[in-house]
């Protein structure tokens, strides 16, 4: 029997991959050291201590004993040179200096000045007697999905798709270029159709298990949720591995050195780091910027994999944004396989 081009030529992506280091290790430890540091980084933790100056004087003891009943506050007794400086340097939130009335000494323009001027006068106002007409309930979540790192790591998954996807497809093909091997096959009955098709079902063998790794890591150290179906989140993995891995085969498909497909690859890659959702929400950007961000593919991958791993939603209630996705694959695999030159 006629061996199948598209099976050797995926076998020989296989054994291209396992033979590089560097390869296995941008692809299976990269994205779990990002993961871990970013996690610890950006861990769930109590809210930050507001530290707030009070100047030698006065009525600064008393400031003092009002100000130490706040858990939210960390007040220290300053002189008024020390103030300033550490007012200008950011080390203090803002300085109180005692006398009637009550001065809160503060940059506007640092964010934590806000927070830590409603909490001094709230200590202030009800030291001095101040009885609040209505009472307030608290209520705290503690729920799993509602932390950053629960909102980071589809992010994380979709950036790695993104990366591996077209880097390992790209620099693999110009490689083979610059080595004349692409030329080689010329001589072979094989079309450009079964190269290229062969390039990804090579990338999609090791997905499940990069996939897998990712989130395994993630569910034991970090206990993140993945409340949708594995289905769901394993379809919307490949799509959104086919429709990358059709990127890098366009960027690729004339690019004759290392130097040329990396400026390509950056130019594509870059713009969807940035805007795409992958750090943080989408929603930072202007309403302006909206339809670009949104036909992004990574956006409709980062999106359907949020909606599929925090929400538990079905398939069928992502299918738009995996549509988004495999319209660029599809159309970014149609242009490789007609700008593609073997040599």
């Amino acid at each position: 029997m006629r061996t199948s081009p598209i099976g050797q030529l995926s076998l020989c992506k296989i054994r291209e991959f396992l033979r590089e280091p560097e390869a296995v290790f941008w692809v299976f430890v990269f994205p779990i050291l990002m993961t871990l540091a970013l996690g610890i980084a950006f861990r769930s933790k109590g809210p930050d201590v507001l530290v707030v100056g009070v100047q030698e004087g006065a009525g600064a003891e008393e400031a003092l004993a009002a100000l130490r009943g706040v858990s939210a506050l960390q007040a220290e007794l300053v002189d008024p040179e020390t103030a300033r400086h550490r007012l200008r340097e950011g080390k203090v939130a803002l300085v109180v200096i005692p006398g009637d009335p009550l001065v809160l000494w503060l940059d506007p323009a640092r964010p934590e000045s806000r927070p830590a001027r409603l909490e001094v006068d709230n200590a202030f106002q009800r030291a001095a007697g101040r009885q609040d007409p209505r009472s307030v309930e608290t209520r705290e979540i503690h729920e799993r999905g509602s932390r950053y790192i629960d909102f980071l790591l589809p992010g994380l998954l979709g950036m790695n798709l993104m990366g591996t996807g077209m880097w390992g497809i790209g620099f693999s093909i110009v490689s083979a270029r610059m080595r004349n091997l692409l030329k080689r096959l010329v001589a072979t009955p094989m079309r450009k159709r079964d190269y290229l098709l062969g390039q990804l079902v090579g990338r999609t063998v090791f997905l499940f298990l990069e996939v897998g790794v990712l989130l395994g890591f993630a569910g034991v150290v970090f206990d993140v949720p993945i409340r949708g179906s594995f289905f769901a989140l394993g379809l919307v993995s490949v799509i959104g591995a086919m429709s990358f891995a059709g990127l890098g085969l366009l960027v690729a498909s004339r690019a004759r050195t290392m130097e040329g497909v990396s400026g390509l690859m950056n130019a594509v890659m870059l713009p969807m780091w940035i805007l795409s959702g992958t750090f943080f929400s989408t929603s930072r950007f202007p309403d302006v910027m909206q339809p670009v961000v949104q036909a992004l593919p990574l956006t409709a991958i980062n999106d359907a994999l949020r909606a599929v791993m925090i929400d538990g939603a079905p398939f069928v209630s992502v299918v738009p944004d995996v549509a988004i996705a495999a319209g660029w694959g599809a159309a970014a695999f149609a242009g490789a396989l007609y700008l593609f030159r073997w040599r």
